[in-house]
């Protein structure tokens, strides 16, 4: 079930908004849409990271790039 939503958005980016619409030829909802999964998946992955950084600390995982290239 989808829902609507109503935002409030200053001039300026609803300037943008609208050049962005023209120039992809999308929609304004697409965008939105696509720009609030994104901002949901790197609050999920920023929430994850916390919950695992003192169990990859301990194994001496110390940067995002450890654990991406199986450092220890």
């Amino acid at each position: 079930m989808s829902e609507t939503i109503t935002i409030r958005l200053s001039e300026k980016l609803q300037q943008e908004l609208k050049t962005v619409v023209r120039l992809e030829k999308t929609s304004k909802s697409e965008i939105i849409r696509d720009a609030v999964t994104r901002y949901l998946a790197v609050k999920r992955f920023k929430r994850l990271r916390k919950q695992v950084l003192p169990f990859a600390k301990r194994k001496g995982l110390l940067t995002d790039e450890d654990v991406l290239n199986g450092r220890r």
